[in-house]
C-alpha cells in the first residue's frame, strides 16, 4: 500500500488535475484507491460529482475512525472511493493544534484506511505550514507540480529549503512539469534547470492545453472523457513514470 500526496506551496499549478487523473488511472489498473480532498475548496470532489460534505465536519474527520469511513463516497469509476472536501477543513490547522502531537494527526486519521486499499492520494491545500507538514508525516512520497516559470522555481526551492530544515526527506519529494507551453524559450530553458538542479525532477511533462480545462465542464478525468486526446496521454506518461519511479514493489 502507498500513500501519495499532490502537494504544492504555490497556487495554481495543475496540482488537483493530476490527483484527479492520477488517481482514475490508478483504480484503472484495479488497485483499488483512495482519493482524499483535503482542500476546504473541494475541486477534486467537484470533479468527481460528489458533494462537499464530511459528517461531523472537521470534529468528524479530526476523530477519524467509523465516522470518518461512513464519510467516504464511492465514484463513478470502479476501484476507486473518494474522501471528500468539507468548507471547515480551512479550520483543520487551527483544530490541529489544539491536540497533542498536532504535526502527526493526519497520519494518525489515515492510519486505519490503509488496510482498505492499495493507493490513497491526497489532494492537498496550498500551505507550507504546520499543515504541510502533517502531509509529510502522512505520506510514503509527495509529487509536486512546477510549472516552469521563475517563481514556481523560487517557491520549489523555499520547499526543499523548509523540508530540510525540518529534517523531512527530500528524496521522498518528486516534481514534474505542469502546464507547460512548450512554445516558450522560457519554459524549456527553465525545464532544462530544474532537471539540472533538482534531484527529484521526473522528466515529464503535463502540456497546457484546453481539453484539461474542461475538465471542470465535463466533471470527469479528462482520461475519462477524452482517452485519446494529447492530454490524457500526458497524463498516462506521468503515471507510467510515478509506477516506475515511485510506487513500492507490491503494487506491481
Amino acid at each position: 500500500m502507498t500513500t501519495l500526496a499532490l502537494y504544492s506551496n504555490k497556487g495554481g499549478v495543475g496540482k488537483t488535475a493530476a490527483a484527479v487523473n492520477l488517481s482514475y488511472l490508478s483504480a484503472q489498473t484495479g488497485a483499488k484507491t483512495l482519493i482524499c480532498d483535503l482542500d476546504h475548496q473541494g475541486s477534486a470532489t467537484y470533479y468527481y460529482r460528489v458533494k462537499p460534505k464530511l459528517k461531523s465536519g472537521t470534529k468528524g474527520f479530526i476523530k477519524g475512525g467509523k465516522k470518518l469511513i461512513k464519510s467516504i463516497k464511492g465514484t463513478d469509476y470502479e476501484n476507486l472511493d473518494l474522501l471528500p472536501a468539507d468548507f471547515a477543513h480551512r479550520n483543520l490547522e487551527a483544530a490541529f493544534y489544539k491536540l497533542k502531537h498536532p504535526r502527526e494527526r493526519l497520519s494518525k486519521i489515515l492510519k486505519p484506511l490503509k488496510n482498505e486499499y492499495d493507493v490513497i492520494l491526497l489532494d492537498c491545500p496550498v500551505t507550507i505550514s504546520m499543515l504541510a507538514e502533517n502531509i509529510f508525516n502522512a505520506v510514503d512520497y509527495t509529487l509536486v507540480p512546477l510549472v516552469p516559470t521563475t517563481l514556481s522555481v523560487h517557491a520549489h526551492r523555499q520547499l526543499l529549503s523548509f523540508c530540510r530544515k525540518m529534517n523531512y526527506d527530500e528524496s521522498k519529494i518528486y516534481t514534474f512539469f505542469s502546464m507547460v507551453d512548450g512554445r516558450k524559450a522560457l519554459h524549456r530553458d527553465l525545464m532544462e534547470l530544474v532537471l539540472n538542479e533538482f534531484n527529484g525532477a521526473l522528466q515529464i511533462l503535463i502540456p497546457y492545453l484546453s481539453q484539461i480545462e474542461r475538465m471542470g465542464i465535463e466533471r470527469q478525468p479528462v482520461v475519462a472523457f477524452s482517452p485519446k486526446s494529447a492530454a490524457s496521454k500526458s497524463y498516462e506518461n506521468l503515471w507510467s513514470k510515478v509506477r516506475e519511479t515511485i510506487l513500492s514493489p507490491a503494487f506491481h
